[in-house]
């Protein structure tokens, strides 16, 4: 059978489901819920057996739909960071500081969800060390823009393992692109993860990973899909037009080609501000409108 390409766990159920799997699947939790009118899917992988038939590391995987923040609706903005932010703080520990890792290339529009989202995090921790006083209320918080191999030679994993044995963060939030098997979640969806991450895994280019085991503290990832591999879309709108497929073709006819929207750079602009707002939400006790202020 055609193996479908995703980084999404609801995605990774979903085909398996499509494979035959039927009933429960052992292993595996699956919730649905709202928040600030956003649907949101929560998949846990509770072991060994639900990791094989998913494709996924043990832990929990929530995605948040924003479908509907693309409407442009009431307080979308606010909503959609409210949302995110929400889910992400129970990732993360109550206490102590964060580093947020922006992975990806900024001069490639679909691989720039990191650090596009760096520019809207609000950086801390040099002001609580000169200024403790002022700055007592604040976490502290570093952002970490690694750029990707072909332009700094240094893998991000070994780059972020140094940094990380420096300042010895709680947690490390780590920002990236990721790829979807559909068309209609590129850009609509957040997926929030504390298994960790392989950089460039959005635009199939993976690299050494980064979790709690290469790093040595939590690593919550959070994703963006902002590409479809070709060949996964192409076998999907065969098969929902009932039209038999060459798999062969289909599987080496394609490689390494990328379906991304045609306005990715408004898109993923828009998405990069609110995942760093919902990071400065989880972290930080301030409203929008104090993160405004201070980001100005």
């Amino acid at each position: 059978m055609f193996a479908k390409r995703t980084d999404l766990a609801l995605e990774a159920r979903e085909l398996w489901q499509e494979g035959g799997g039927a009933g429960k699947l052992s292993g595996v939790k699956s919730r649905r819920r709202k928040s600030e009118g956003y649907p949101v899917t929560e998949v846990e992988i509770l072991d060994a057996q639900g990791a094989e038939a998913l494709g996924k590391p043990v832990g929990t995987y929530v995605t948040v739909d924003l479908t509907s923040y693309w409407r442009r609706g009431t307080e979308f903005f606010p909503r959609a960071v409210r949302a995110v932010g929400g889910e992400l703080k129970p990732l993360l520990p109550d206490q102590g500081s964060a580093l947020v890792v922006a992975l990806g290339n900024a001069a490639m529009t679909p691989d720039a969800v990191g650090p596009l989202a760096a520019e809207s995090i609000l950086v801390t921790r040099h002001l609580l060390s000169s200024m403790p006083r002022q700055f007592s209320g604040f976490r502290s918080v570093a952002v970490f823009r690694t750029g990707v191999l072909g332009t700094t030679g240094v893998e991000s994993a070994e780059a972020v393992r140094g940094l990380v044995d420096r300042i010895r963060p709680a947690a490390v939030i780590a920002v990236d692109a990721l790829a979807s098997r559909r068309r209609a979640r590129l850009c609509t969806a957040v997926q929030l993860s504390d298994t960790g991450i392989l950089p460039g895994s959005g635009v199939g280019n993976h690299r050494a990973a980064l979790d709690r085991e290469t790093l040595g503290v939590p690593v919550i990832a959070v994703g963006v899909p902002t590409v479809v591999d070709a060949a996964t879309l192409a076998a999907d709108l065969l098969e929902e037009g009932g039209v038999s497929m060459d798999e062969d073709a289909l599987r080496n006819g394609h490689g390494g080609l990328m379906v991304t929207p045609q306005d990715i750079d408004a898109q993923v602009r828009d998405l990069g501000k609110v995942i760093g707002y919902a990071v400065n939400w989880a972290l930080q006790n301030l409203d929008i409108e104090d993160m405004d202020a201070l980001l100005s």
